[in-house]
């Protein structure tokens, strides 16, 4: 083996090992952030139960429907942005929808006439002038083997 192969075979050993290092260095961060997550997840179903227990009782009473009243005005304002979010999608989808009816379709027909016409003129280029000059070359090359002698 020359120099030049032993250094392309030590780099290709050395890509494969970072290529393995850093496969286990993102399957030990996906572990991270999974057991992260699941901590997350526990801690914020403890204190949504103990919120529970805690607004249920009867001397919260009045505090739960606090509580309860700003819910419903935060919901009623996510309705509203969300319906608002809506008539924008609506209004976009039919700016969308005209643009590809009107301008999009006649570039797509414009496009498959030019196509067409492109087919046409290589046939009549293929039958009128590629196929009569390989003729004239076939009679050209026919006749130089019939007058060119025969070796020995």
């Amino acid at each position: 083996m020359t120099v030049e192969e032993e250094n392309v075979v030590i780099t290709n050993a050395q890509e494969a090992r970072e290529l393995t290092e850093g496969t286990q260095k993102t399957g030990n961060n996906t572990k991270k952030f999974l057991i992260i997550g699941i901590l997350v997840a526990i801690v914020l179903i403890a204190l949504i139960t103990l919120a529970t227990i805690y607004l249920v009782k009867e001397e919260n009473q009045q505090r739960t429907e606090q509580i309860r009243d700003v819910f419903i005005i935060f919901l009623a304002l996510q309705s509203l942005l969300i319906g608002t979010a809506m008539v924008i999608l609506i209004v976009q989808l039919s700016s969308l929808i005209n643009l590809l009816q009107n301008e999009i379709r006649p570039i797509i027909n414009s496009t498959s006439e030019t196509v067409n016409t492109l087919k046409g003129t290589a046939k009549f280029l293929s039958n009128n002038l590629a196929d009569p000059v390989i003729k004239l070359n076939q009679y050209a090359v026919m006749i130089k083997r019939i007058f060119k002698p025969a070796k020995k």
